[in-house]
């Protein structure tokens, strides 16, 4: 616990007055921003020579698309640097100065010294690790607190004179700034912790681990906040291999993205492309959630043989012989035919799509054998008569037969995943067929009845995934549509000359100058169709969202506990280097499919070549909150320890019983009572099935979630309805309840008809 301290009237020195610091230090603010203005307009004026100066030839346009590209991201990165841009100093023992912003700012005259220093720069790491007992050189930390351009507050600690207090507050550092970013107010949108970051923080977000890292830490231990500053730090440290494979952060749900979407760019990255399980895939947009009986069975490991053995459904033998006519005599395609050629396209041990080629090779060797012998034959000695180069040419001309290729195809047929995974899904047949051996409750579990939603669920994403690299790629198929795909923009492109030909005077010589160039003058066709391929210019972040075999550099997985076997596989295809960062908690695992064990996520993949670090301090949830919570996480399991809350809120959380018929009406109630005359935000946490009746009720700002939707967020205020709902809808209730809980920054009400579950009663007021 902390012991809390006043620095607002210490001093640097003893002559100093605190007018006189926030003087000073506006003075170096004023500085600081006067560089980046100038650094900004430098960039338009560069953005712009660089717009003008295309002359309109693909190459042209593509440097312009790239500079274009350039110059636009450090804008962006400027105007997010601009909230607190300068933020703190340390005055070292032997009289350096060293200030710490969000980015780094060299002087406009001299650019050998640094106004600002990036505050992933290792010069900058004293002012997180830094303490009265370990002070690193540092005789003076100082933080400055500023409103748009002006300081506000100025707060230094001294860490070179010693400190009783030092023991007590163990690994806390810049504990005024903390408690302040602590107790402020949420604003619906996730903030940085650039100026907060505490030791056991800083040593998992500048780790040089290059394998994988897991990050375990309870409720409120900013596991979220470590894996975002980890991702802007590795993009400063490894910018260049980082820029050209992008780095992936995968959350939980829209709502998380959408509640972190403004960290990264307020550290000065915009590059990181952020996504959930279910749009990872691309083309292919998770419309809905499956039950849970069928989310777990889905995300079952078996699945993968599953669909294996789904594939090879496919790649069927006849069960009659097909009779076709080329060049006006009969083929038969008959069992040992498809046999002999499923044979060897399945010793070649390719993917589906990419066997597929040597099947209909084979196949057609056979069927100019058979048309060979059939018209070649002799009729004294019925011997061959057709030479090698003969048979070859019957196979050519075969090979561009469309009845013969429609005939084999229906033995060995191209798939797309999103096929397979709609007919195994639809078909009792198909299910049965590919789960041999499976109970038939699991069987039933994967049916998918008339009535489900159309699309596809979050729980079929890694399964349709699974069957890409079952089913593979036609890279004769891709060759095809990529010409098909030129020939039509080349097509567009001279239709669109033919009609500004067309808008032209007929009679030009007489009307205009004819040395006035027109468009057809300066271009053709086929440079108007590349010009238009270099418009495709995208992001590494765009780039590697729509490539489902994009190798990324970096891969930070939050809430990870969720992710089930099968997501595992998905997400290892896109980070075959293993340099990762998985973020969560096993005590919050709500999910039937997800993980309670990391050994048992992670031995498939990387054995036990990982490592654990372990977040130990609360930041989040007030004491008050957490000791009802610990009580459910030693239900859970009494083996775990909650984390330590930093603070009290001073407001002990209460509970309210009332009549089932009242229960919507007492929520109101207490939602009212919370938010009144309070900013911040108030959320309620129901059941599913009382979601749409309380959310009727509540004010319009007031969040109504389930809890899997609640996953990664925080609310100043929470209201948890029917716990006994909550626990009794999952096989893993209680872990769902420990996350209701854990939500409130500042006050927890309940609200029940039924009787709590056991794990809560306990002292508590009514």
């Amino acid at each position: 616990m902390i012991r809390g301290r006043e620095n607002n009237a210490i001093a640097t020195t003893a002559g100093d007055s605190e007018q006189t610091r926030l003087d000073a230090e506006q003075a170096h603010l004023d500085a600081v921003y006067g560089r980046l203005d100038r650094m900004r307009r430098t960039t338009n004026r560069r953005l712009q020579t660089a717009l003008r100066e295309s002359d309109g030839t693909p190459q042209s346009y593509s440097e312009r698309e790239s500079y274009e590209r350039m110059y636009t991201d450090d804008l962006t990165k400027y105007d997010a640097a601009e909230h607190n841009l300068y933020f703190g100093r340390l005055d070292l023992i032997d009289g350096e100065v060293r200030r710490i912003g969000r980015i780094g700012i060299l002087d406009d005259d001299d650019e050998d010294t640094t106004l600002l220093l990036d505050w992933r720069a290792p010069l900058s790491r004293p002012f997180y690790l830094a303490t009265p007992a370990s002070p690193d050189e540092v005789a003076v930390r100082r933080h400055i607190r500023t409103r748009n351009r002006r300081v506000t507050a100025v707060n230094d600690e001294r860490l070179d004179i010693g400190d009783v207090d030092a023991s007590t507050r163990g690994d806390v550092v810049n504990e005024t700034a903390l408690i302040g970013a602590l107790n402020a107010a949420r604003t619906g949108e996730m903030t940085d912790i650039v100026e907060t970051i505490q030791r056991e923080q800083d040593l998992i977000i500048r780790s040089s681990h290059r394998g994988v890292t897991v990050v375990q830490g309870g409720p409120g231990t900013g596991k979220t906040a470590v894996a975002l500053h980890r991702a802007a730090y590795l993009l400063y440290t490894h910018r260049e291999s980082l820029a050209r494979s992008g780095v992936l952060i995968l959350g939980p749900n829209d709502d998380f993205l959408r509640y972190i979407g403004q960290v990264l760019p307020s550290l000065g990255e915009t590059g990181v492309l952020l996504s959930t399980i279910g749009n990872i895939f691309p083309g292919v947009r998770a419309s809905h959630d499956d039950s849970r009986r069928s989310a777990e069975v889905k995300g079952q490991v078996r699945m993968a043989d599953v669909l294996t053995d789904a594939v090879r459904e496919y790649e069927a033998l006849p069960t009659e012989q097909v009779s076709i006519r080329f060049d006006g005599y009969p083929l038969i395609i008959d069992r040992a035919l498809v046999k002999k050629a499923r044979g060897r396209a399945r010793s070649s041990r390719r993917p589906h799509n990419q066997a597929r080629p040597i099947f209909i090779r084979s196949a057609l060797d056979s069927l100019a054998q058979q048309h060979a012998r059939r018209i070649g034959a002799s009729v004294i000695d019925g011997s061959q008569l057709l030479s090698a180069g003969d048979v070859a040419d019957i196979r050519e001309e075969m090979d561009g037969d469309a009845t013969i290729l429609a005939a084999l195809a229906q033995f060995w047929p191209s798939l797309s995943p999103e096929q397979v995974l709609h007919d195994l899904l639809r078909s009792p047949d198909r299910i049965r067929s590919a789960t041999a051996g499976w109970e038939a409750g699991d069987r039933d579990a994967l049916l998918r009845s008339p009535g489900a939603p159309a699309g596809f669920s979050v729980s079929d994403i890694p399964l349709l995934d699974e069957l890409a690299e079952i089913i593979g790629f036609d890279i004769r198929d891709d060759e095809q549509q990529a010409q098909a795909r030129w020939r039509r923009q080349l097509s567009e492109a001279q239709e669109a000359l033919d009609i500004l030909t067309g808008s032209a005077p007929q009679d030009l010589e007489d009307e205009v100058d004819p040395e006035i160039l027109m468009a057809y003058d300066l271009i053709d066709a086929e440079q108007l169709a590349s010009r238009q391929l270099t418009r495709e210019h995208l992001t590494t972040a765009e780039r590697a969202y729509g490539d489902r075999s994009w190798a990324f550099g970096h891969v930070i997985v939050d809430e990870a506990q969720e992710i089930s076997p099968m997501g595992w596989r998905m997400i290892m295809r896109r980070i075959p280097s293993r340099w990762m960062t998985i973020i969560g908690d096993t005590a919050q695992t709500g999910d039937p499919a997800g993980s309670t064990s990391w050994s048992e996520a992670l031995a498939p993949f990387v054995a036990s070549r990982w490592k654990l670090h372990e977040l130990t301090v609360n930041y989040r949830t007030p004491a008050e909150v957490m000791a009802v919570a610990a009580r459910v996480l030693h239900a859970i399991d009494p083996n775990l320890t909650a984390p330590t809350s930093i603070r009290r809120s001073g407001v002990d959380p209460v509970f309210r019983e009332v009549d089932r018929d009242r229960l919507v009406d007492q929520v109101t109630t207490e939602v009212a009572a919370l938010g009144s005359g309070r900013e911040g935000i108030t959320a309620v946490i129901a059941p599913v099935d009382l979601i749409d009746e309380v959310a009727a009720k509540v004010a319009h700002d007031v969040r109504v979630l389930r809890v899997a939707a609640c996953k990664g967020l925080e609310f100043d205020r929470i209201v948890v309805v029917e716990p006994a709902a909550i626990v009794a809808a999952s096989p893993r209730g209680l872990n769902d309840l420990y996350v209701a809980l854990t939500r409130a920054t500042q006050q927890l009400a309940v609200v029940h008809s039924a009787p709590l579950p056991d794990a809560l009663i306990g002292p508590r007021s009514t």
